[in-house]
């Protein structure tokens, strides 16, 4: 069949159910810290909070997402102001942050490598050399 995958085999080609989820879950067990949120984001969360009390019924995300898109955007850059401010503070925060973060993992990979290499004086490949002269003995 021209110009269509090959989908014989069970499951291949298919797309994989909730596919970035782990990426989520391996930074959150790394302890790596989370981007701040932009100033739209700022906002959102304090107009979450209003909407939900003017409309106590509604349980639709996106209803919320809807109207706080659209008064976002019918927003001057004066009214927009506070927000952004507060998202660049928490900007400079997570930098700082980070830059903590980067540091600590940079010193505990060379710890690691340090620890990993204090039991021989030979190189990876040399080491790496020996086990393949010990494979051709073997055939």
């Amino acid at each position: 069949m021209k110009g269509k995958a090959d989908t014989s085999k069970k499951g291949e080609g298919r797309l994989k159910a909730g596919g970035g989820a782990g990426k989520r879950k391996k930074a959150a067990v790394s302890g790596k810290p989370k981007r701040p949120p932009s100033a739209f984001f700022v906002f959102m969360s304090e107009f979450r909070q209003e909407y939900n009390a003017q409309h106590p019924d509604n349980k639709s995300v996106a209803a919320v997402s809807k109207a706080a898109g659209e008064k976002w955007r019918a927003m001057s850059e004066e009214e927009k102001q506070p927000y952004v401010d507060q998202a660049g503070q928490k900007k400079q925060d997570y930098e700082k942050t980070k830059a903590n973060f980067d540091k600590k993992e940079s010193t505990s990979s060379k710890k690691a490598k340090t620890h990993d290499d204090e039991g021989s004086d030979k190189s990876k490949s040399e080491v790496d050399d020996e086990d393949d002269e010990e494979n051709e003995e073997d055939e």
